[in-house]
């Protein structure tokens, strides 16, 4: 049994418990030795933090726990550094969701000017991490579930020297939907770029099942943080492939528009309540276990997705998963140096992608490309505090574009954001 020590970046995350209770699940093979809950909200990191350790407690893992709002000290001697951080918290994400809407932009968490706006913030705090992590402990694996997962992702393995994977729950809750339908062995083929990703191969003993799928009407879940107005039948047939929860907000554009207007609370003021209630369940000290009430913060089988990943690494299994990692030749039409998601052999030394027949037509294919190019920009703002990489950034999004309203809307929310915003405030 491998015994590893485990830093979690951002512990005071109402998820954190679902994160332990995947290492609970995983202690067969694989042994908590020491678990660093690194936070800097002494309240949430309290609450949530003790509420872990009575969750390891009654689960009777032997395992030593440390609380600590300090970076460095909770670092030393990590195997894996987990960062699950919201730079400028709830708040921040419901001036991302609302200011937007003022312009006619969709404001979204991870999409968008408000994604955009979300990387910008988390760029200098993961740059931190990252140098902190090649100070202390250069040996460990930085496993990111940050938001926007694959621009921090770009950022980190394109910009650092940290050994790192980043990861997201969609790709395995998209996995599992199919294989509901089309048995576990069957073989899907997934790819993209975080938040922006098709299945377009469904195949049973070496036959293509995806075209019935669709006439029977199958579709996957959608995430819980996502409104569902679904996929017109035409759009499947046309893409070729079935998209994720995220690009409804591309191929139903107005409506997800017209639909934000109308509530009245951003997602985040919805998240913000369901926090509250969590965090008053979680001071319960007769609470071991998580409760139901997390899976409706939209991060179901986060843990599955984390640990099992954590458990390839430490155990040298070499089992595919799914992940955003260099492409390194895996896609033909996409640069080595692209972070895409894809699966990947996840063994000791990482990942390797596997190498296997891509079904990608035109519209995949530009579209993956236009937002990859968006991506990069967003990593030189956000490494930078350049105003023309940013503008250039969002006159490529599909979800911005124009070049009034985004320039406006940016202003504002640069300004909204300030404190949160170093690179840009040096200047």
């Amino acid at each position: 049994m491998k015994e590893i020590n485990v830093t979690v970046i951002g512990s005071g995350s109402t998820y954190c418990p679902e994160l332990v209770d995947g290492f609970i699940k995983q202690q067969s093979t694989l042994k908590l030795k020491r678990l660093v809950l690194m936070d800097i909200d002494e309240r949430k990191r309290t609450i949530v933090g003790n509420l872990c350790i009575r969750q390891l407690k009654n689960a009777g893992v032997d395992c030593e726990v440390a609380l600590t709002d300090d970076l460095e000290a909770s670092l030393e001697g990590a195997d894996f550094v987990v960062t699950q951080i919201r730079v400028g918290k709830l708040p921040a994400r419901h001036l991302d969701e609302t200011i937007p809407l003022e312009f006619d932009l969709i404001g979204q968490e991870t999409t968008g000017i408000g994604g955009f706006f979300k990387a910008l913030r988390t760029i200098p705090v993961m740059k931190n991490i990252a140098d902190a992590i090649e100070k202390i402990c250069p040996d460990a694996w930085l496993i990111n579930f940050t938001n926007p997962s694959g621009i921090i992702a770009e950022f980190v393995q394109n910009h650092t020297n940290v050994k790192s994977i980043g990861l997201c729950n969609l790709p395995i809750n998209m996995l599992c939907d199919v294989q509901s339908v089309a048995g576990e062995d069957a073989d899907i083929t997934y790819l993209g770029l975080n938040h922006l990703s098709w299945i377009t191969s469904v195949k049973k003993d070496g036959v293509e099942l995806i075209d019935k799928l669709f006439e029977e009407g199958f579709a996957p879940e959608v995430m819980k943080n996502i409104h569902d107005d679904g996929f017109a039948m035409e759009c499947l047939r046309a893409v070729k492939g079935y998209p994720c929860s995220y690009l409804q907000y591309y191929y139903d554009r107005d409506k997800k528009l017209a639909y934000l207007k109308e509530q009245d609370e951003s997602r985040a003021q919805v998240c913000m309540e369901i926090e509250e209630d969590l965090l008053k369940l979680y001071a319960d000290e007769n609470l071991v276990e998580k409760p139901a009430l997390l899976d409706l913060r939209g991060g179901h089988k986060y843990s599955l997705a984390a640990v099992s990943l954590i458990n390839a690494i430490a155990n040298d299994l070499n089992e595919v998963h799914v992940v955003n990692i260099k492409n390194n030749g895996a896609l033909d039409f996409m640069r080595d140096d692209d972070i895409v998601e894809i699966a990947a052999a996840i063994g000791k030394d990482g990942a390797v992608p596997v190498k296997k027949e891509y079904k990608a037509n035109r519209h995949i294919i530009g579209l993956m490309r236009i937002v990859k190019e968006y991506e990069k920009f967003t990593v030189i703002a956000g490494m930078e505090g350049d105003d023309d990489a940013a503008m250039n950034a969002l006159m490529l999004h599909p979800l911005v574009g124009d070049f009034e309203s985004g320039f406006k809307c940016y202003n504002k929310m640069k300004e909204a954001h300030a404190a949160h915003l170093p690179q840009f405030n040096k200047k």
